[in-house]
């Protein structure tokens, strides 16, 4: 029998479902890939806001990993939300003890609202001890302003000075995320770590876009998972991501910002 690839995500809980291990787990099984999860973390969220947020400990999480990898082969893994210093170092423990080879980190550390979501010191320790393991890292601009402690860009040109510094923090690749700066397309660049790539895709007027983070870097690590080249399938996650969003108002999922609809090549249309 052929070994089915396996994904794994360690992130938070989603209760309203459009994020976090929910949209992770959705966007795996849509690309083909077997999901598995640690979670970090659990809300009360629904599409208009986050009511709650209750953490789990560095030592259930760990339970979590070995329990997964002692029994699955995983072929790649995602990282999200890491809520504290604690949490990060029992992650980057972990990912030591079981050989990570294949790794998707989405260093999500600031809010819709701009906030920082992690501490200063908690952010150094991503960087110290988790970034260098990383094979890609998928910031969003106000995500990359943090990790290197600069302002947010505001244009394509001040996003690409940012490529080589992120490449320093010793990830082997870098995507930046460009839909902050609500340009016509919608642009990121990714850093193969040799060559600079500029992906685009049309930006669709729809407010239905909660979860596109996670879902990108969770369609990432499913490909990768099923041994597409690293720069292919951050093209192929890109078309993947677009997509969802362009068929996003064919769900009707609550009164705020819905999700994107990541089984939109699957489930057929009502008529």
């Amino acid at each position: 029998m052929n070994h089915t690839p396996i994904a794994l995500t360690i992130a938070g809980s989603d209760s309203g479902g459009g994020a976090g291990i929910q949209a992770d787990l959705k966007a795996f099984s849509a690309l083909g890939a077997y999901g598995c999860s640690v979670i970090t973390a659990l809300t009360a969220q629904n599409t208009q806001g986050v009511q709650g947020i209750f953490d789990t400990t560095p030592e259930f999480v760990r339970m979590q990993m070995d329990s997964v990898f002692s029994d699955l082969t995983v072929n790649a893994v995602k990282i999200g939300m890491l809520s504290q210093e604690p949490m990060i170092r029992a992650v980057a423990e972990g990912l030591d003890a079981h050989s990570v080879e294949l790794l998707v980190v989405d260093p999500v550390m600031v809010a819709t609202s701009g906030d920082k979501l992690l501490q200063d010191n908690a952010i150094n320790t991503l960087k110290e001890c988790l970034i260098p393991k990383a094979t890609v890292i998928t910031p969003n601009l106000p995500e990359a302003a943090v990790l290197l402690d600069t302002k947010v860009p505001e244009s394509i040109e001040e996003m690409a000075a940012m490529v080589e510094p992120l490449l320093a923090l010793g990830s082997r690749a870098v995507l930046i995320k460009g839909g902050h700066l609500g340009s016509e397309e919608s642009v990121d660049l990714f850093h193969d770590g040799e060559k600079l790539h500029r992906l685009t895709s049309p930006r669709y007027p729809t407010e239905n876009t909660h979860g596109t983070g996670c879902t990108l870097s969770s369609a990432i690590t499913a490909l990768l998972a099923q041994g597409v080249e690293l720069t292919e399938a951050v093209k192929q996650a890109k078309d993947y991501i677009a997509q969802a969003i362009a068929h996003a108002d064919e769900l009707d999922i609550g009164s705020g910002h819905g999700p994107v609809h990541h089984f939109h090549a699957l489930w057929k249309n009502k008529p």
